[in-house]
């Protein structure tokens, strides 16, 4: 029976979970909740080592420490262009930890184990494997250790099916006949389904995979919650599973498509990754003097972020640009669509870095409203999301997907290192309109040319 000051201390943890969601919803509050659920979830571990009589506590605390050490260079060292790969991998190993966990467990619940604690062992080992196996491919191919383009092969369909019904089929055999040998078995199906799973998914739609790998951990660790009679796990790993459910329907929404076709579209033929072939038709270019120029006397302008802003770490210099347009009197908004970048909020936490007011960040609905009075766009380092393919080109990669409306300003410029498309491998129609500007070169090296120019005007 557990004591009921632990008891209190899990709710109190619970509470802290639940506010950190709340402040993680809001830019302002972010930092605050981040803080806030990190000291939640330190204290609910910390605390068994105070009611309960655990063995091998010197192993523990190694295995702790180690992997402490791991998290905190990991998280400094890693770059904004990388964040996507490094929450797949910790949501990975969150995930194949409750694997491992329900498994030992199965072997101490061979004998008298009620069927709903069994299938609850069953559907941990399962789940838990699909999203360790499926976040490490989700690293592979954003770290482009492996293609990232949709991997398909004859059979594929098959296969999958085929693992999928014989998981299913093992956990029905988990709970009518437990055995150490079929929960192990059971594993390695669950990681073969997850490879399978995540093989056909390429180009931006792997971000949103994570965010689905995602909440299955959190689904994992409620259920090992339930096993292990731990309420502060079924909690937390409930608020993840919810959390993460709706934020992958809230990315399909903004990709324009379902999770059905983001995961198996590929099937059909239908990827957000293209042939990515750079084009050789004529463009209008012009010098960093020439675009101050229309930056300089414009009223109304409006920047589009996108990753290569992020890749160049030009989002300093970018706000530097963005002072001074104001300063002369211009009105600078940032439009940020749900997708640009690769993760969920990716130029929200890139411009917040660089100390961007928020007032400045406005969402796609908020904002594509404003395009037609806009003197300006300024496109950094983004392609897909403001490509009209997506709204005049049924068969497009992106065709169903909300972008930003920037090919209804009155002029826009585009900073591009080469003619090279957009992670979704397609043209871009707008680069070819009269309207339509490039300067091309290292994003930023370009701002930092851009700003010079505008101070001198």
């Amino acid at each position: 029976m557990t004591p009921t000051w632990v008891q209190l201390v899990y709710l109190l943890c619970a509470v802290c979970f639940i506010l950190a969601l709340k402040g993680l919803s809001g830019p302002r509050t972010a930092r605050a909740g981040n803080l806030l659920g990190a000291a939640g979830a330190v204290v609910g571990c910390a605390v068994v080592f105070f009611y309960l009589d655990l063995e091998h506590v010197p192993q523990i605390l190694g295995a702790v420490a180690v992997g402490s050490v791991a998290g905190l260079v990991g998280a400094r060292r890693v770059q904004m262009t990388q964040m996507p790969q490094m929450v797949a991998l910790f949501n990975g190993v969150g995930g194949g930890a409750a694997a491992l966990v329900a498994l030992l467990e199965l072997e101490h619940m061979v004998e008298g184990a009620g069927w709903f604690d069994l299938a609850a062992t069953a559907f941990t080992i399962v789940v838990g494997s699909v999203s360790f196996s499926g976040s490490v491919i989700t690293f592979l191919k954003l770290q482009e250790l492996m293609t990232s383009r949709p991997v398909v092969f004859p059979g594929l369909p098959v296969a999958f099916g085929g693992a999928l019904v014989g998981s299913v089929g093992l956990s029905g055999v988990t709970v009518a006949s437990p055995s150490m040998a079929v929960g192990i078995v059971l594993g390695l199906l669950g990681l073969l389904v997850g490879v399978l799973l995540v093989l056909p998914v390429g180009g931006a739609d792997v971000p949103i995979v994570i965010s689905l790998l995602n909440a299955f951990t959190g689904l994992t660790v409620a259920a090992g919650g339930y096993v292990l009679g731990n309420t502060l796990l079924l909690v937390a790993g409930t608020l993840v599973g919810a959390s993460g459910t709706f934020l992958t329907k809230l990315m399909a929404a903004a990709m324009g498509r379902s999770v059905v076709n983001i995961l198996f579209g590929a099937l059909k033929g239908g990827s957000t990754l293209g042939a990515g072939e750079a084009s050789d038709r004529p463009v209008r270019s012009a010098g960093p003097e020439d675009v101050a120029i229309l930056l300089g006397y414009a009223s109304k302008v409006i920047v589009v972020p996108g990753y290569g802003l992020a890749v160049a770490q030009a989002q300093h210099t970018l706000r530097e640009l963005v002072d001074v347009l104001g300063a002369r009197g211009t009105q600078v908004d940032y439009a940020i669509h749900p997708v640009a970048g690769r993760m969920p909020g990716h130029m929200n936490v890139l411009l917040a870095e660089a100390q961007v007011p928020y007032e400045q960040l406005k969402e796609m609905d908020d904002i594509n409203g404003e395009f037609k009075q806009t003197d300006v766009v300024l496109v950094v380092g983004a392609n897909d999301v403001v490509n009209p393919a997506a709204k005049t080109t049924p068969g497009a990669p992106i065709y169903g997907m909300p972008i930003l409306n920037a090919d209804e300003a009155q002029q826009v410029i585009f900073l591009k290192r080469s003619m090279r498309p957009g992670f979704a491998g397609i043209e871009n129609e707008l680069l070819f309109d009269p309207r339509t500007t490039l300067l091309f070169g290292d994003a930023k090296d370009s701002l930092g040319k851009l700003l010079s120019a505008v101070k001198s005007l």
